[in-house]
């Protein structure tokens, strides 16, 4: 007999940047009462949702954006998941000490309480990118977060890219992955080149879902934002989505404008989907070693 249901609805904010942190915070706060309201009880929210992506140039001022964790963004999206009864996942730029700072997600349960942050683990330096410039990279390991809606495993954007993060998150009893994304095109390349772009990003993290068997739910911004002093930027190409644990897509989010994505996630199907594909169970932990080499020569 499978695994009985249990109904899990979720809710993915994809917004544009409003121009500051109140602007963005006061949109967020609808966002997330229109998700309660749909019955929502967990919210994903996108990367560093407080402003703009500021990592398309190398400036000390953009620092001036970090805050302490806790701190303000907590405070906020703590009384929010109080109010409204929801987990609420965030994406901040933390201020852990002077001249140390992370590109980290948070964690508020439905009472409030600030539960967990992960801090991202890899960190892109490529053009309009220019991550390592502001974020340290993280040192809080993969460790999924226990929640009243499940065991989290909350990743952070370039993270997606590697299969070993949504592994190791699932070998330690992650329930779901969950994607808070900054991603999209640079206007300069042809279509083409853009939809391949897109393409792997989707197929990517739907391969997480497949070779862990896992529900993947991956929240992007939309919109165009101009790089500081250039008429250049990056075209964020939205298309936030979820998928099941065979990666079939659940619900799929507009790539131009802001949008809330509803969306009910089974999360009792992991089990029935891992007892015909038990890929956990046919891994080769013996024959392995060879992972912890950057190379093979």
């Amino acid at each position: 007999m499978p695994p009985r249901q249990r109904q899990l609805r979720v809710a993915l904010v994809q917004e544009t940047n409003h121009g500051d942190t109140d602007a963005n915070l006061a949109v967020i706060e609808q966002r997330i009462e229109q998700a309660a309201g749909a019955g929502a009880k967990l919210v994903l929210l996108q990367e560093l949702h407080n402003g703009p992506y500021f990592c398309q140039h190398e400036s000390v001022d953009e620092f001036e954006r970090a805050e302490t964790i806790p701190g303000p963004s907590t405070e906020k999206l703590s009384a929010l998941a109080r109010q409204h009864g929801l987990v609420i996942v965030g994406s901040l730029f933390e201020r852990r000490a002077p001249g140390l700072y992370h590109n980290t997600a948070v964690v508020l349960e439905n009472d409030g309480r600030l539960l967990a942050r992960y801090r991202k683990m890899h960190i892109p330096d490529d053009p309009g990118f220019y991550e390592k410039f502001y974020f340290t990279p993280g040192d809080l390991g993969f460790e999924p977060v226990d929640t009243s809606v499940g065991r989290l495993g909350v990743l952070v954007c370039w993270d997606q890219w590697y299969p070993e993060a949504a592994r190791l998150m699932a070998l330690a009893g992650a329930e779901l992955l969950l994607y808070p994304t900054a991603i999209g095109w640079d206007r300069n390349d042809s279509d083409d080149e853009q939809q391949r772009q897109r393409q792997a990003w989707i197929l990517s993290q739907r391969g997480h879902a497949v070779a862990n068997g896992l529900p993947v739910l991956s929240c992007n911004r939309t919109g165009f934002e101009r790089a500081p002093g250039s008429d250049e930027g990056i075209d964020f190409w939205g298309s936030s989505f979820a998928t099941g644990p065979q990666g079939e897509f659940l619900a799929e989010a507009a790539v131009d404008k802001p949008e809330l994505l509803v969306v009910d996630v089974d999360m009792a199907r992991s089990e029935a989907v891992r007892r015909i594909w038990p890929f956990l169970r046919d891994r080769r932990i013996d024959a392995y070693d060879d992972l912890l080499k950057r190379y093979r020569d």
